[in-house]
């Protein structure tokens, strides 16, 4: 794999791996490890198949640099409109999240150097310079992600080197809830922890010289590692806390708090690391915005850098605490655009009208047929049903 396919590959899994893993066994933990493995497993193949399907939707359709031109190919103009809302409300709300919660994350930082800012100027601060690392476009992204995700993994082992020795087999076996159904209605946060997929278009369109094979990997293991870090987190923090204590927390700053109490020097090693994984997130969403724009609006780097950061950013500064509250909505929005949307492009690129115009090279379809698409809607209305019951 060489190095822009590894670039795109990262990239990928950067975006998926948020500062949200942190809380997964604070999630996971009460319904043991057995079912909640088996969650993750399903999410993570239900989510890598439907990004699958927007990359041969993606590649039938000649591409593009988002999912604007993907629409507009594939299911028209109401089609293209449905999905650049989708798409608009989905990332400006989590690029909000990002800014409030890294800024604050900035200022803490910058204060312990004797640098004090106030919490706008830090948030003004981060999405500047963000801003223009996305305004190089996908390759400086690219390089600068690689840094950072080499740097977080990092840090995940050095933290995984304090908890692994230290692991106790008797807490894997507890459970303190057996409900599956509130087991089910616990999928939402799973699920936007693998949300990746608005990432794809533009990771394509960056490796354009590549091969279908290539591009198919590429989005299978940029899936497939997250899910290894956050089963690996999930056992590692499980083996180290009693089930009955992890219940108890309401934050991932109090699980921090515990281990740091426990684990000498850990509690700076966690901060770095929920930065960095805001920082690769924020990338990535970022990114796959800022190409959004610039399809749909066709102007210049300028103007495409107000059009992206300036709504978030405002957004943030007057967002309060509560406002983060809304963000579970976001799942709603995120299973349409993530599952849904594709399935609705894959239908139109494989029906005989559209396969007339298909270009030599372009012939890509995901395995599967229709009972896997079959497969892809059941999972997008149990994801609907555990985000409604």
């Amino acid at each position: 794999m060489n190095l822009k396919l590894t670039g795109g590959t990262l990239l990928i899994a950067g975006t998926a791996l948020g500062a949200g893993m942190l809380a997964i066994p604070m999630v996971l933990a009460q319904f043991g490890l057995l079912w909640g493995t088996v969650l993750m497993l399903l999410i993570w193949l239900g989510t890598t198949y439907a990004a699958l399907l927007l990359l041969e939707a993606t590649i039938k359709s000649g591409g593009g640099i988002g999912m604007n031109s993907i629409a507009r190919k594939t299911l028209g103009k109401q089609g293209q409109l449905l999905t650049n809302a989708l798409l608009y409300c989905l990332v400006t709300c989590l690029m909000i999240a990002y800014i409030v919660s890294a800024g604050d994350l900035l200022r803490q930082v910058l204060g312990n150097y004797g640098l004090e800012l106030n919490l706008l100027q830090s948030q003004i601060l981060f999405t500047c310079i963000t801003g223009i690392f996305v305004a190089q476009g996908t390759a400086a992204v690219d390089k600068l992600n690689r840094v950072l995700f080499f740097v977080m993994l990092v840090v995940l082992t050095i933290t995984l080197i304090y908890l692994v020795p230290n692991i106790s087999s008797e807490n894997f076996s507890l459970v303190s809830n057996d409900s599956k159904v509130d087991l089910i209605k616990n999928s939402a946060v799973l699920f936007t922890s693998f949300g990746f997929m608005v990432v794809v278009p533009s990771v394509v369109k960056y490796n354009s010289e590549a091969t279908h094979k290539q591009l198919r990997n590429m989005v299978v293991i940029g899936a497939t590692i997250p899910l290894f870090c956050y089963l690996l987190w999930l056992y590692a923090v499980v083996g180290n806390l009693p089930v009955e204590q992890l219940v108890k927390f309401s934050n991932v700053s109090e699980l921090i708090s515990v281990l740091s109490q426990r684990y000498e020097n850990i509690g700076p090693v966690l901060s770095l690391f929920t930065g960095l994984a805001l920082l690769t997130s924020f990338l990535g969403v970022a990114m796959s915005l800022f190409d959004q724009n610039r399809d749909l609006f066709n102007k210049n780097k300028s103007v495409t850098f107000v059009i992206t950061f300036m709504l978030p950013l405002m957004g943030a500064l007057l967002a309060k605490d509560e406002f983060i509250g809304v963000l579970a909505y976001a799942g709603i929005i995120l299973v349409f655009l993530a599952v849904f949307v594709p399935m609705a492009m894959v239908l139109k690129v494989r029906s005989n009208k559209f396969k007339d115009l298909l270009e030599e090279g372009s012939h890509y379809q995901v395995a599967g047929g229709r009972a896997a698409l079959l497969a892809s809607f059941t999972f997008g209305g149990f994801l609907l049903v555990s985000q409604l019951i």
